[in-house]
Formats: C-alpha cells, structure tokens, sequence
C-alpha cells in the first residue's frame, strides 16, 4: 500500500497546530490519521523560512539529476571498457590462436600469456 499524498495547504496547517498551538505531535499525528514520523518531518521542513525551502528543493533536484547522470555515464564507460576487452580477445584469438596449431593446451595458454 502506497503512502497517500498531502496537499501543501493540509501540510502547513498541520505544522501550525504543532508550532503555533502548541499541540504534541502525536496527538496530531492521530487526529489526522497519519504517522508520527511524516509529522516531524513536516515540522523540521516547515518550520524553515520559504526561501530556505525553494533553495534546499533546488538543491535536492539537482543532487537527484546529477545521481542520474553519474548512473547513466557510469553505465556509459562500463560498456565501452568491456567492449575494449572484447576487441582485445578477438585481436589475440586472430593473431596468436588461429594461425598456430598448438599440440597441448598448455602451449596455448602460455602463448597467451607471454601475449599478454
């Protein structure tokens, strides 16, 4: 089950009765129906001047932006660092594998690695 979403009016007026009224949180929390958790985190956000909040809401946007690009660039070098190694196998598989006939296995695999 889904957390429901709260109007920013109904957040602000819930906050009011905690700050303004001096209500307990909990009692609150419970009028409303809701956890005592969402209503201290309503507080701590609220009870900051509006600009403070436009800025921190701006910073949070672009912390969660940038988040996403490090994941898509990181995705990024990741394909090609392994496509890197894929052309470097299929180089030694052409130069040193293909064109000798080895008579045991460990001939070959002492060649790759005196290739390596």
């Amino acid at each position: 089950m889904s957390n429901p979403r709260y109007p920013e009016e109904f957040k602000i007026e819930a906050v009011e009765q905690v700050t303004k009224r001096g209500l307990p949180v909990a009692e609150v929390a419970a009028q409303l129906g809701m956890s005592t958790h969402s209503l201290y985190t309503w507080v701590k956000r609220y009870r900051k001047p509006q600009e403070q909040r436009a800025q921190e809401d701006g910073q949070q946007a672009e912390l969660r932006r940038l988040r996403a690009e490090l994941k898509r660039v990181t995705e990024e070098r990741d394909i090609l660092k392994y496509a890197v190694a894929e052309s470097f196998f299929q180089l030694l598989k052409r130069e040193r594998i293909k064109r000798k006939i080895y008579s045991t296995s460990q001939d070959a695999c002492a060649e790759v690695f005196d290739y390596i």
